[in-house]
């Protein structure tokens, strides 16, 4: 006798998209942790290259939120798409906001730079991890 298992799959992020999210956690940490040295240092080219990473992390975040809406699209679509895109778009604003917060003097962006840049982090950790996590294998129970 033979038992057959029908496990239907939810399609996966595409590799593009999936590169896009990843590469939103090293920019915006780097931003983070270059705003530390900065604190701790009072070197301002500290506070150029947070700028630079938080441009970096806005132009990744930016395409993968993209990505995310064209994937909402996609019916076979399982997990959370809708908070996955809201916490895609709330990192996306807020680093767009830390970035003009950086864009000014160097000790005037001080501390508002650096807890944006901690909130950002974070919103970039929340939304790659519920990016990832919505992939799952088997039919809905």
């Amino acid at each position: 006798m033979t038992a057959t298992v029908d496990r239907p799959y939810t399609r996966a992020l595409h590799p593009v998209h999936a590169i896009l999210l990843a590469g939103t956690i090293p920019l915006f940490l780097g931003a983070t942790l270059s705003d530390l040295a900065y604190w701790s240092s009072h070197q301002i080219q500290w506070t150029n290259f947070a700028s630079w990473l938080l441009a970096g992390g806005l132009v990744f975040g930016g395409l993968a939120l993209l990505c995310a809406i064209i994937g909402l699209f996609r019916a076979d679509r399982g997990g959370r798409p809708l908070i996955y895109i809201l916490l895609l778009l709330a990192t996306w604003i807020l680093g767009f906001v830390n970035a003009l917060i950086h864009a000014k003097d160097a000790w005037a962006s001080m501390p508002t730079g650096l807890v944006l840049s901690v909130v950002v982090t974070a919103l970039a950790c929340a939304a790659t991890w519920i990016g990832f996590c919505s992939l799952r294998a088997g039919g809905v129970k």
